[in-house]
């Protein structure tokens, strides 16, 4: 019998963190000499309150979605996909190799040959952890930290040495051909009379996140691959006794969870920067992690907590911009909620089981 309803731990529980989370922050605000409840407003308002700060918003959110859709499938098979950031790094590689090098007639075409090439490089460089771990006992969270470096220094290699168009200064490629630029929100839902999401990099990607989220959640509980994922993230023992071998899925779920990764490039790479610059990914594959752990590794989940996530990321650069609170403190606020729905998750889950407890004996 569970200890509490599905629904309690799937939304009370991250609730619950998340208003914990918030007093701390508003503290925190008032530590510093600032009206907490202001900050909120400009916030909400530079966020949520005009299309200009939904289409920033937006933006970030796809990046979550894909990062955090890349942690959750390896948290389902028990792994702890650190490297989402290099895996997203070498993505953007291979977006680039496809929309520089092959002359596309239309952008719909080379945006699925982008796709592929994305999804290809992301899952190739999870491919090597994966067998570390699977085959040689490696610890995944090392080598995914270590591949993450290898693969900051292997891009400024390439971008500097091999990619850098003549005579630009900094390290990035060249610009895309404008055949492959990707439609943005502005030019999907403006209108003559009426501008909107003007100047913001939100574009197409977002429908490919969300329906990634449909992908991964059909994969992970509707098919027999996802069965056998999670049935090994539960119980390792009961799994190789039923036939399920342990290398197999180590393999395949890092190869999901780094193409899933890689896939984040299409967003940041082809849809806004239109070429392949250095830090492109923006510590995205560190912020999947905290919106794997909130949205409970379920891809409703990861929807939700990415657009959170992209909230704060917005809303703290108005707040920033506009106020003299610094920029770190959005920082803190992740922090606080990541501390808050992953370290400290018995801290309100223990409470909630004994009072649902209660309440069932009450009611028997």
């Amino acid at each position: 019998m569970e200890k509490m309803p599905k629904w309690a731990d799937v939304v009370l529980i991250p609730l619950i963190s998340l208003i914990l989370a918030a007093i701390l922050s508003a503290l925190v605000i008032l530590a510093i000499g600032e009206n907490p409840i202001e900050a909120v407003k400009l916030m909400v308002t530079g966020a949520l309150g005009s299309t200009y700060g939904w289409g920033y918003t937006l933006y970030y959110a796809t990046n979550f979605m894909f990062t955090g859709l890349a942690v959750a499938v390896a948290f389902h098979a028990r792994l702890f996909n650190i490297g989402g950031e290099g895996q997203a790094m070498l993505g953007g590689l291979g977006v680039a190799m496809v929309c520089l090098y092959i002359p596309w007639p239309h952008w719909s075409i080379a945006l699925l040959a982008a796709c592929a090439g994305s999804m290809l490089f992301g899952a190739a460089w999870a491919a090597i952890p994966a067998y570390l771990q699977a085959k040689r006992g490696s610890h995944i969270v090392i080598t995914t930290i270590m591949f993450n470096f290898i693969a900051a220094a292997f891009l400024n290699y390439v971008l500097v040495n091999l990619m850098r168009p003549p005579g630009a200064q900094d390290p990035s490629s060249a610009r895309f051909p404008e055949a492959v630029h990707l439609p943005t929100f502005q030019s999907m839902f403006s209108t003559a009379e009426n501008v909107v999401f003007k100047g913001t990099p939100v574009n197409i990607t977002f429908f490919i996140a969300v329906l990634a989220c449909f992908v991964v959640w059909a994969l992970i509980w509707r098919t027999r691959l996802g069965y056998e994922i999670r049935s090994y993230g539960k119980t390792e023992t009961g799994a190789v006794y039923a036939g399920i071998s342990p290398v197999r899925i180590t393999i395949i779920a890092m190869l999901i969870s780094g193409a899933l990764a890689g896939l984040m490039a299409i967003n940041n790479v082809m849809g806004e920067a239109e070429r392949l610059v250095l830090n492109a990914t923006e510590g995205a594959g560190f912020i999947g992690i905290a919106v794997a752990l909130m949205g409970r590794s379920h891809p409703f989940g990861v929807f939700l907590a990415a657009i959170l996530f992209g909230f704060l990321y917005q809303g703290g650069a108005e707040l920033a911009f506009w106020t003299s609170i610094p920029r770190e403190l959005i920082v803190v606020i992740q922090a606080l909620v990541i501390l808050f729905t992953g370290a400290l998750d018995n801290m309100v889950r223990m409470p909630l089981e004994k009072l649902f407890l209660s309440l069932r004996k009450g009611v028997q």
